[in-house]
């Protein structure tokens, strides 16, 4: 089996999070700058057999798209051109970022390690993807 790769789009830096060759499992992967995401997927895939891509939806709390949906869609668009043969799925992501927040608080990791916005990146992309896990 191939793996399932989440991003947790940002207009600065995207987290990235990928499942086992199983499917079984998320972890994190890495958090990169935006600019340079295509280019990290690309050199990924090279390396990676990846089935289906799972990109975080961002919604309001009465189900309306967030403001950020607006950056997500131009990407999604570049996405599907570089790898026309991945499926790009998407999954809420509402409440992630405070999630990622409460589980490095949970996991009794140091203040100054919380405050690593790339890290948090990263664990919202794990949980975005597992929570599409759940559902499928």
């Amino acid at each position: 089996m191939a793996r399932i790769l989440a991003l947790d789009f940002g207009k600065v830096r995207t987290g990235i999070a990928v499942t086992d060759e199983l499917q079984l499992i998320a972890s994190g992967l890495t958090t990169v700058e935006t600019k340079d995401l295509l280019n990290f997927l690309k050199n990924y895939l090279e390396k990676e057999s990846v089935e289906r891509f799972v990109v975080g939806l961002p919604k309001q709390m009465n189900n309306t798209p967030s403001e950020s949906e607006e950056l997500i869609q131009p990407f999604l668009q570049k996405l599907g051109k570089a790898f026309p043969t991945v499926p790009i799925d998407r999954q809420d992501e509402r409440f992630t970022s405070k999630m990622a927040m409460q589980s490095m608080v949970a996991g009794g990791m140091k203040k100054k390690k919380r405050q690593n916005k790339a890290l948090i990146d990263e664990i919202s992309a794990t949980l975005i993807l597992q929570a599409y896990l759940n559902r499928v």
